[in-house]
């Protein structure tokens, strides 16, 4: 599903990706832990195409198709979701418009019917409902006033509501405590454990991996994969730390 090959990306002139190559299968899930500045998060805003990072070498491909060549709204209704280490507030906007304006943007540029507003707000109350989150939330302005756990869980309703072939998830658990960072887990494995979709989890912490069990652990190091293997890689790291475990 994705095709990462000899990737090189760059910031302000900074290089930060330095050939990372990477796989990830549909109906897998795939975990990235690093050090800081190791180029975690610049991945996920590569593929999910923000401005400012530009792709000097290497290609990406989603579904078959050119992700690198696609604007960003493209690769969202593509399938791309990308959710952020620090979700941002947008005032005077509420999560309920937003998401569906958002969906019915995305159905529209696949050809698919807008859903109507009896529809969207039944979708919306089941994806609140799965995240334990009081479906009143949703009325308020995005993420405004919303602790950093509600701001997460909030993420994960979005993803639910949109549907992703692929989930880019930088962070998740980051701000979460231990009920948040089960219902937020159980979340993603609910929503995107399917044989047709597919998880890229950026985190720097293994507890994450013992709700979302993943199928491979990467680590990324110097803007490259530096070592590849199963969730036991994870205990490694924690047990270790990564000046170890990335020699």
């Amino acid at each position: 599903m994705l095709y990462i090959d000899n990737l090189h990306a760059e910031i302000d002139g900074k290089q930060i990706l330095n050939g990372l190559s990477l796989t990830v299968n549909a109906g897998e899930i795939h975990a990235i832990m690093g050090p800081n500045g190791a180029g975690k998060s610049t991945l996920g805003y590569v593929l999910g195409g923000r401005p400012g990072y530009m792709v000097t070498q290497g290609s990406a491909t989603f579904d078959g198709q050119d992700l690198l060549d696609m604007e960003p709204d493209a690769r969202a209704a593509a399938g791309l979701f990308l959710g952020f280490q620090y979700p941002v507030e947008i005032p005077g906007v509420s999560n309920l418009q937003f998401l569906r304006e958002s969906l019915n943007s995305q159905r529209r540029a696949r050809g698919e019917a807008p859903l109507s507003g009896a529809d969207f707000l039944k979708r919306a109350r089941a994806q609140a409902a799965g995240l334990e989150m009081d479906v009143e939330m949703l009325k308020r302005p995005v993420n405004v006033g919303f602790s950093g756990g509600e701001k997460k869980r909030n993420e994960m309703v979005q993803m639910g509501i949109l549907d992703p072939k692929l989930a880019i998830l930088d962070e998740t658990d980051s701000g979460l405590d231990i009920d948040a960072l089960r219902i937020v887990g159980d979340g993603i494995n609910r929503i995107m454990r399917a044989p047709d979709k597919a998880v890229l989890l950026i985190t720097h912490y293994q507890r994450l991996l013992d709700v979302v069990r993943p199928d491979a652990v990467h680590i990324l190091a110097g803007g490259r994969i530096v070592r590849s293997g199963g969730p036991e890689l994870a205990l490694e790291l924690e047990r270790d730390g990564y000046a170890q475990v990335a020699a």
